[in-house]
């Protein structure tokens, strides 16, 4: 919906959309922080604790794509409204678990709330704002991305230290009411896309879903097993065979959920690599660091949290001066300086567990990321025509919760022994994976990042 007379309360409705927003992502990071009380309070296994973070960004990453699609055909108003309520309901049940099982699932129905919120509530932001305006909107929209991650464990803390760990949920439950009730009045009906009707691609969501979360069980089923089980290596063909099939049913579908054509694009493909490996590494860092510093060091929620705010500035200053450089540089230079980084920067704790070696490592590590997420996305939407640069956005968002995914699984896994018990080896070990993660990462950068990304005609 392109307006020829501007809505005259798109800035109100804009920070009212960027607050639901910010939920989404707070919800990625805010639980990392609460996870020693919760696991106390619940006993929850080390896989249940995982499937706690994973099971809510393999959920919204795997939906996301059919979120867009159903905004896409019914209309973002009420799609929005109705992921931001399924979200706030799934918050309060979430908050009110009382076993492992009722946790993940409310989790799970978070994430579906999230998947159908976030791809309408961003198509909203395109229809209310026009030219320049736009831009500033969609500037302050990315801006949630790295504030949001860092304020989640910071907020986590006061919340989890304060009236206890359920609140970290509960929080949503008020918030996401009275948006929903200001927006139902504000937003106007915007009318869908497209005039035609066709399937939404149910199977190619679940098919996706699917291959992923076999992919994540057998990622944390290593860590008790072993990586050379048989069942750690029947899951993966499981997700092997399952991805093929996507791929083999996008191409064949009448009203496919992804032009899987767009992944086999090298700038798109890079920056769907680069996104995963800079959400995976940040995840890695918080999952570590949280389980470090209270069930190893003995700290409070809130002082663990405090100590991730130089993570949070490091990588806004990354991604500040990603932003300012990429232009001059390329993006094969930054990509390759954002990974060295982050590996120099994740090496650190892996040698030395000394407090001080892990909060200075770490933010080294996140200034690196943050560098990471700027290039991932300039990369993946540089070289894409104007009708192409929402599914193309759907992809990097959808590998964005991935990474999540995996780097929470082969965390937990690599530190299973410390998780469960008195050593710091385990932690090391973490550290030292995703130091050599990135290492390899590295190698891929510099290999298949193009340069300077020169806009499509057409392209602002």
């Amino acid at each position: 919906m392109n307006q020829s007379g501007a809505h005259p309360a798109r800035w109100r409705i804009l920070g009212l959309l960027g607050v639901a927003q910010l939920m989404l992502i707070l919800d990625v990071t805010v639980v990392a922080i609460a996870l020693p009380h919760i696991e106390t309070e619940l006993g929850l296994t080390r896989e249940a604790m995982t499937w706690t973070v994973s099971a809510y960004t393999l959920t919204f990453g795997g939906l996301m794509l059919l979120g867009g699609r159903i905004s896409d055909l019914v209309g973002a108003k009420g799609v929005m409204l109705t992921g931001l309520l399924v979200f706030t309901a799934a918050s309060l049940a979430t908050g009110l678990a009382g076993s492992a099982a009722m946790l993940v699932g409310g989790r799970i129905a978070q994430g579906v709330g999230a998947a159908l919120l976030s791809p309408a509530a961003l198509s909203l932001v395109v229809a209310l704002f026009d030219g320049e305006e736009r831009n500033r909107a969609l500037g302050v929209w990315s801006a949630l991305g790295g504030g949001g991650a860092a304020l989640g464990v910071l907020l986590g803390g006061l919340l989890t230290a304060g009236p206890g760990w359920s609140w970290v949920f509960y929080v949503n439950v008020p918030i996401g009411l009275v948006i929903a009730a200001v927006l139902a009045v504000l937003l106007p009906d915007v009318r869908p896309w497209t005039t035609d009707r066709p399937r939404l691609d149910l199977l190619g969501a679940a098919l996706v879903t699917a291959s992923s979360a076999a992919l994540i069980y057998a990622l944390i089923a290593a860590g008790e097993g072993g990586w050379l089980t048989p069942l750690t290596g029947w899951l993966v063909l499981a997700a092997a065979a399952g991805y093929a099939v996507f791929v083999l049913w996008q191409r064949r579908a009448r009203s496919p959920l992804m032009d899987v054509r767009l992944l086999v694009r090298r700038p798109v493909a890079t920056g769907a690599f680069l996104i995963l490996m800079a959400t995976a590494l940040m995840i890695a860092v918080f999952f570590l660091g949280t389980f470090y510093f209270q069930q190893a060091l003995g700290y409070g929620a809130l002082r663990a949290g405090l100590l991730f705010l130089p993570v949070a500035v490091a990588t806004m200053i990354g991604a500040n001066l990603t932003g300012r450089l990429i232009g001059r540089w390329g993006g094969r230079a930054l990509a390759v300086a954002g990974l060295a980084v982050a590996a120099a920067g994740m090496a650190v704790p892996a040698l030395s567990m000394h407090p001080v070696s892990v909060v200075a490592g770490v933010s080294v590590a996140a200034a690196g990321t943050g560098a990471m997420f700027v290039v991932a996305s300039a990369t993946a939407l540089g070289q894409v025509a104007p009708h192409e640069a929402g599914i193309a956005s759907g992809i990097v968002s959808t590998f964005h919760e991935f990474g999540a995914s995996l780097g929470a699984a082969v965390v937990s896994s690599v530190a299973a022994a410390s998780l469960v018990g008195d050593t710091l080896s385990g932690f090391a070990g973490g550290f030292a994976v995703a130091a050599v993660a990135a290492a390899i990462g590295i190698v891929v950068a510099a290999l298949v990042t193009p340069g300077r990304v020169r806009p499509l005609e057409g392209q602002p």
